[in-house]
């Protein structure tokens, strides 16, 4: 593993950590795109913006920033963090549930237990908020959403199973059901 924390090949650790914000494996329902980065929390930033679509209906949508600061400035325990939000609608009766904060942070945590992307000083909320139309919006109803917010440290510069997970906490926020690796693999092979 190249040392994540030289400030002297700064430009080429970062670079090769982000590439795989842009070949991550994908589910069908998954759109990803790059998106600016923020500019002050590190000296160096990459972020990319996710949509998943079911029957044309967007569900639930995310972020992941790759913040990365080599001579440790910042007042994280590394020289990478990976920040991410996913965002879902629920259903009425799932959004009372008292463990949704739990189970919701479960899907986080599995998925990166799951994709081997090790990480130390893991953290972030779970929140559910419900929205209700009044006036003009009365006929639109009450929806609920839940958002997660969460950021950690990799224990190493290749973020690809950083990012994979991330993928699969938007896939289980949605509801979409576990994909093997081997059926993402197929699926990219077919023409």
């Amino acid at each position: 593993m190249p040392d994540v924390g030289n400030a002297e090949n700064a430009q080429d650790t970062f670079r090769r950590a982000v590439e795989a914000l842009r070949s991550p494996l994908l589910r069908p329902e998954i759109a990803v795109r790059e998106i600016p980065p923020p500019q002050r929390l590190a000296p160096h930033s990459a972020a990319v913006s996710a949509e998943v679509t079911v029957q044309d209906e967007e569900i639930a949508w995310g972020r992941l920033i790759v913040l990365y600061d080599p001579e440790n400035t910042r007042d994280w325990p590394g020289p990478f963090r990976v920040v991410c939000q996913a965002n879902s609608e629920l259903e009425s009766e799932i959004a009372t549930d008292p463990l949704l904060g739990p189970v919701a942070w479960s899907w986080l945590t599995d998925a990166l237990e799951v994709n081997e992307a090790t990480h130390h000083t893991l953290s972030g909320t779970v929140t559910r908020a419900t929205t209700e139309g009044f006036g003009t919006k009365a006929h639109e109803g009450a929806n609920t959403e839940v958002e997660m917010r969460a950021s950690w440290t990799p224990e190493s510069d290749d973020l690809a199973p950083h990012v994979n997970a991330w993928l699969a906490l938007l896939a289980s926020a949605s509801g979409l059901p576990p994909l093997d690796v081997t059926d993402i693999a197929r699926q990219r092979s077919r023409p």
